[in-house]
């Protein structure tokens, strides 16, 4: 009990007044004016609705997604909205050759990467069904939803350390909390979290000066959530337009957490200071020399 009043409430204290108080900086869309930025899963949906953002915002833009024809419209739009530049390259991130290679192309074409938006998901027909004994169905959403995050922020890692860059990663509140009828993606949301803040946390000893934002997303009006929750799913729906714009100002701003929903008390209830006390606290177990040797 002495330990906890002389140590651990007043570690606590500070923690938290610097969480909930500490002054933060104010988003300006000229952050993003000549940025050179990726947008995976860019056709349709936040992913589109992002680059339009970013468009407006006069970056540097190039788009993916499996839609060529859908690819080449966004990139049109961006064009005329007032990119500095936009491109496309279609392709599946099943394919995690093409991911890599990707990453690469995107990078020649900007001429370096400042900004990784990981945005993309696997197709699926049944989006919420109970789970018996699909492998594939899980194994996919694994492949799709987070190793290929994996591979395409691995690749662009280079570029990101050479202009001090910043991943934003697309997740869901499915990826912090247990949701039932959706197992499988809810599985690979919350790998997302595991390796990205563990990254984050070794990025931060080792002074590697990029940023990582997670983004925990509830339910958003894009088309393939629609359809995808028609009937079994009730929740109030919020614009993915205005999704779009605060995911880039977390980017932008370097945020690690950004919360997005429908309910103002969704930061609060999952913003979990208990787990960065606990995730501050483990460091002090870890022999340094490990980190400062790599």
């Amino acid at each position: 009990m002495a330990f906890m009043k002389k140590y651990v409430l007043p570690i606590l204290g500070i923690f938290l007044a610097y969480y909930y108080y500490s002054a933060k900086e104010e988003f300006r869309p000229e952050m993003l004016r000549g940025k050179r930025v990726i947008v995976t899963g860019a056709s349709k949906g936040i992913g589109r609705e992002m680059a339009y953002h970013l468009a407006r915002m006069g970056a540097h833009v190039v788009v993916t997604a499996r839609s060529e024809e859908a690819l080449k419209k966004v990139v049109s739009h961006c064009l005329e909205l007032g990119a500095s530049s936009a491109h496309y390259v279609a392709g599946t991130m099943e394919n995690m050759t093409f991911a890599e290679e990707f990453v690469a192309k995107a990078g020649k074409l900007m001429g370096g990467l400042d900004m990784l938006i990981l945005n993309h998901i696997t197709n699926t027909n049944n989006p919420m069904t109970v789970f018996i004994d699909d492998i594939d169905h899980v194994r996919k959403n694994m492949e799709v939803n987070f190793l290929s995050y994996v591979v395409l922020s691995g690749a662009a890692m280079p570029m990101l350390k050479q202009s001090n860059g910043s991943i934003v990663v697309v997740s869901s509140i499915a990826g912090k909390t247990a949701n039932p009828l959706i197992a499988a993606y809810s599985a690979s949301k919350f790998a997302l979290d595991g390796f990205f803040s563990s990254i984050r946390a070794e990025y931060a000893v080792t002074n590697v000066n990029v940023s990582i934002t997670l983004c925990i997303l509830g339910l958003i009006d894009t088309e393939t959530a629609m359809t995808g929750t028609a009937g079994i799913y009730n929740a109030e729906a919020s614009p993915k337009e205005e999704c779009a714009l605060e995911i880039i100002k977390g980017g932008a701003l370097r945020q690690k957490e950004v919360y997005y929903d429908s309910s103002v008390l969704t930061p609060f209830l999952l913003g979990n200071p208990g787990r960065k006390i606990m995730e501050f606290l483990s460091l002090r177990n870890y022999n340094m020399e490990i980190f400062i040797n790599n």
